[in-house]
């Protein structure tokens, strides 16, 4: 391949603002955002490289409304670039972003493309608890405020059954998978404290990192006032922590760009192509739970040909502990093999979709460090769309073998009935979710009628009865678990909810 259509990534850049959360401390994300790109031009070794940028994308950014992000950083950077990208929301934006650059200089349609992100959540909260007005703090106003969503999120059946917040779905996806590998609730909550204390040290020595401290896995396991149960089985510390000020950007060119602009050869990172996949945007039409065809997808298709034992960094979307325990299933790799080189949600901080540019920041660093070959993984929805790259010390013989074109991987919905009213049902999955005062609040079931139709619906919130027979854990979290996928709760319908006794 020549070296004209030959994608690199030669800067990476990424800030932390404002941990201490203080009014003065508070920056916009657009001023974050640039001071990452700026990083990357100064990693790469030529700021001169960004208004050379013909191609300018940004990814979603959910803290502050912003026309045309891409626009403004051009702009701001003094490019003029052909190209500008404007991503909606979702983990998987900055793998399929950092794609579609690398596939666009394969194609000889691009030499310079930038890719930047930011978030700054920590700062709007310090802001309103002060009781200042964002704008007022110099933050602009083009628009400006809570930014439209622009995304797809949830069905009418997830709508109806309240399963609308990521913190209530993955569960359902965590207990049907230890469901199916006969796993205890404490085995799996063993399994995923091991790993997301892993996390912990690998963010401890990332400088950009928001939780930068070391945790034992006993520590990440106990539930209590400071870690306290959100929804069955997953308390506080192994949940994504969106409230941070982070930013990152990632300079891709082609080989040839990169030699022209007297780029070291040692700050060279190949990208030797990846591959995505969408899922059906409604969970509760998916084929199952305890599985997901999208990620089998990306991963056999990023990784044609290579061992997974081969790879030297692993650097994985870890918004909760079923994604990458699917992962390392998938892969035939020990799960604390996945602990990457970025920190994970948790202790790194999850800045909602822009995670995973910071995982190309970190995974670049490592490569230039002394690794071979690397895996990088964006997750998007609810296990809905999926993304991932291969990055290389050296090129691939064929040049880039992408795949950027997501396929299609959403099976046969079953059948699905209403929610029924004074009937036995099977739970396939199900979870709990907790107030702040420690005491389950609300349950959300997946069951099967008789005849094998799929309904979903919640508990009334209050109703601790019912949330209690849901329950993994009938004696409180830190109790003994037991098994509730594949039991047989009644159901009785009552005001648009659901009320669970046991079986008649």
């Amino acid at each position: 391949m020549r070296d004209e259509v030959r994608p690199v990534l030669v800067g990476v850049g990424q800030v932390r603002g404002n941990r201490e959360r203080t009014v003065a401390g508070a920056r916009e994300p657009l001023e974050l955002m640039l001071d990452a790109v700026r990083s990357a031009a100064a990693d790469a070794g030529v700021p001169g490289l960004l208004a050379q940028a013909d191609s300018v994308a940004t990814v979603y950014v959910a803290s502050w409304a912003y026309d045309e992000p891409a626009a403004r950083v051009a702009a701001r950077i003094g490019a003029r670039p052909t190209r500008l990208v404007d991503s909606p929301v979702g983990g998987q934006w900055p793998s399929r972003l950092v794609e579609d650059a690398a596939a666009a200089i394969a194609a000889g349609e691009s030499r310079v493309a930038l890719i930047a992100s930011a978030e700054a959540l920590a700062s709007v909260g310090a802001l309103r608890k002060a009781g200042v007005d964002p704008v007022d703090a110099g933050w602009s106003t083009d628009p400006g405020g809570p930014p439209p969503y622009r995304g797809t999120m949830g069905a009418p059946a997830m709508h109806a059954s309240g399963l609308l917040p990521p913190t209530r779905v993955y569960p359902l996806f965590e207990n049907a998978l230890r469901h199916a590998r006969g796993e205890t609730p404490e085995q799996a909550a063993a399994s995923a404290a091991e790993l997301y204390a892993a996390f912990t040290a690998v963010a401890a020595g990332n400088d950009a990192a928001w939780n930068p401290q070391v945790r034992t896995a006993a520590d990440i396991a106990a539930v209590g006032p400071g870690n306290r149960m959100i929804c069955e089985p997953y308390p506080l510390a192994v949940n994504a922590m969106p409230h941070v000020d982070q930013a990152a950007a990632v300079i891709v060119t082609s080989l040839a760009a990169a030699r022209e602009a007297g780029i070291a050869p040692e700050r060279i990172v190949h990208i030797r192509g990846g591959a995505g996949a969408d899922d059906a945007g409604d969970v509760v039409a998916r084929p199952g739970f305890a599985s997901s065809a999208a990620l089998a997808s990306v991963l056999d298709r990023a990784l044609a040909g290579i061992d997974p034992a081969e790879l030297d960094v692993v650097e994985v979307y870890s918004c909760f502990p079923v994604v990458p325990k699917l992962i390392a299933a998938h892969l035939g790799l020990p799960l604390t093999a996945l602990a990457g080189v970025t920190g994970g949600h948790n202790a790194f901080g999850g800045p909602l979709s822009s995670y995973t540019l910071h995982s190309y920041v970190a995974v670049a660093q490592r490569l230039r460090a002394g690794a071979r070959l690397a895996l990088v993984h964006g997750n998007g929805g609810y296990l809905t769309y999926e993304h991932a790259t291969v990055l290389a010390r050296d090129p691939h013989p064929d040049g880039y073998t992408g795949d950027p074109v997501p396929r299609d991987t959403a099976g046969a919905a079953p059948p699905m009935a209403a929610v029924p009213d004074g009937a036995d049902v099977t739970v396939e999955t199900a979870t709990v979710e907790y107030g702040r005062d420690g005491a389950p609040a609300q349950g959300f079931l997946i069951g099967r009628t008789a005849d094998g139709a799929r309904f979903a619906v919640a508990t009334a919130p209050g109703d601790t009865a019912s949330a209690h027979r849901l329950s993994l854990f009938p004696d409180g979290p830190g109790g003994a678990g037991r098994e509730i996928v594949g039991r047989t709760v009644r159901v009785t319908a009552k005001d648009g909810h659901a009320v669970i006794e046991e079986p008649a």
